[in-house]
C-alpha cells in the first residue's frame, strides 16, 4: 500500500478510520456555515451555533450551507426545523 494511502483491509478500521473522516466533514461543514453567517453579518443565538456544531447530518448541513449564501436572519437558516 503507497505511502499515505487510506485504504483499510479489516471491517474494524474502516469503521473506525471511516466515521472519523465523516466526523470531520461534519466539523467542517459547520465551521463554514458559521464563517459564512459571521461573514455575512448574521448574528446567531447561542443555540442556534450549538444546533450547527452539534449536526452530524452532512445532508442537513449541506442543506444549511446553502441557505447561509442568503440568509439575512437565524430563521432564514433553520427554516421549518430544518
Amino acid at each position: 500500500m503507497p505511502l499515505g494511502s487510506t485504504e483499510y483491509h479489516s471491517d474494524w478500521a474502516r469503521n473506525i478510520f471511516g466515521e472519523g473522516k465523516a466526523e470531520g466533514k461534519a466539523e467542517g461543514k459547520a465551521e463554514a456555515i458559521l464563517a459564512v453567517l459571521t461573514s455575512r453579518g448574521v448574528g446567531l443565538s447561542d443555540a442556534g451555533q450549538t444546533r450547527i456544531s452539534g449536526c452530524r447530518d452532512l445532508e442537513l448541513l449541506d442543506r444549511w450551507l446553502r441557505r447561509a449564501l442568503g440568509a439575512t436572519s437565524e430563521s432564514d437558516l433553520f427554516g421549518n426545523g430544518s
